[in-house]
């Protein structure tokens, strides 16, 4: 594994080839996404919706560019304040299913959350305090096809985004 800086995750995610990008969530909560959360939870809807607007135009534009999105959450229930959180604001036409964590005790996954393309993974390593302490990279074939066979197991028993009510 090599370490990596969060530019170069994104060169590599987002770089030729274009292609698919997959991600795999298994948190239920992320410090870096901590004011949006508390504006959502006071009620700030104007910090919110700014907010999901760059996320939705990211996403739109790198679709455009040919990088197709995809994502599975991994959620415990009954869901933290976070998670009831990203439901309500979870865009309704993303490519996102959330997998309930009673469903997947015997399910191999990744031991990060990890974004997946055909040629290489990226995971984002969490500490004890909830921050990101690294980022890797790995182009093993062995990995690549464990995270692309894990990923494709949780999308298939995941509740497609706006069916899901938990």
């Amino acid at each position: 594994m090599e370490l990596i800086s969060a530019a170069r995750r994104i060169d590599l995610l987002f770089g030729e080839p274009a292609q698919e990008v997959r991600k795999l969530e298994l948190r239920d909560f992320y410090e870096v996404d901590r004011p949006l959360f508390e504006a959502w939870s006071s009620g700030d809807r104007e910090t919110v919706e700014e907010t999901m607007r760059g996320h939705r135009a990211f996403l739109t534009g790198k679709a455009a560019a040919g990088f197709p999105y995809r994502r599975v959450r991994v959620v415990s229930e009954p869901l933290s304040g976070y998670q009831r959180m990203a439901v309500e604001l979870a865009d309704p036409t993303e490519r996102l299913r959330w997998l309930p964590r009673r469903l997947v005790s015997a399910l191999p996954l990744p031991g990060n959350d990890c974004l997946i393309r055909e040629d290489l993974v990226v995971f984002n390593l969490i500490g004890g305090d909830n921050q990101q302490t690294d980022i890797q990279l790995s182009t093993d074939p062995d990995v690549i096809r464990f995270c692309n066979e894990a990923f494709e197991q949780a999308w298939s028993l995941g509740v497609p985004n706006g069916e899901y009510k938990p």
